[in-house]
Order: structure tokens, then sequence, then C-alpha cells
């Protein structure tokens, strides 16, 4: 496994919030504003885990997801 980069700072992952709903036209009601930092936050320290997983050159996608049935 590649190393896990570090977190972003809570002042960069608010920037982040700013600047994508500004560029989509979304506006975040304030009352909400900390749970959806928080909510971003998470959603990027598990991006980045899954980032810094090492898959070989060689590893395809599967072209059809097929969950196992339960038994």
């Amino acid at each position: 496994m590649s190393a896990v980069p570090p977190p972003l700072a809570p002042e960069a992952i608010e920037a982040h919030l700013d600047s994508a709903t500004a560029l989509i036209g979304l506006t975040v009601d304030p009352a909400s504003r900390a749970s959806v930092l928080a909510h971003l936050a998470a959603t990027m320290a598990a991006a980045r885990l899954v980032a810094a997983f090492d898959l070989d050159d060689e590893v395809e996608p599967a072209p059809i997801f097929a969950p196992v049935a339960r038994s």
C-alpha cells in the first residue's frame, strides 16, 4: 500500500466547499454548513485511503457487477 497522504486542513476543506458550490451554483444553508463540512472531510479521508491502495497494472475492473446471493 502506498503512503496515505495527510488529511487536508479544515481551512482547505472549507475553501474547497466554497469553490465547488460557487462553481455549480449551489447554496448551502448556514445551519447545515458544519454537517456538510464534516461529511466532506470524511469522504475525503476515505478517498485518500482508496487512492493510496496500489493496484497492479494488469488489474482491470469487472465489466459487470454481480452481487453474490446470500444463503
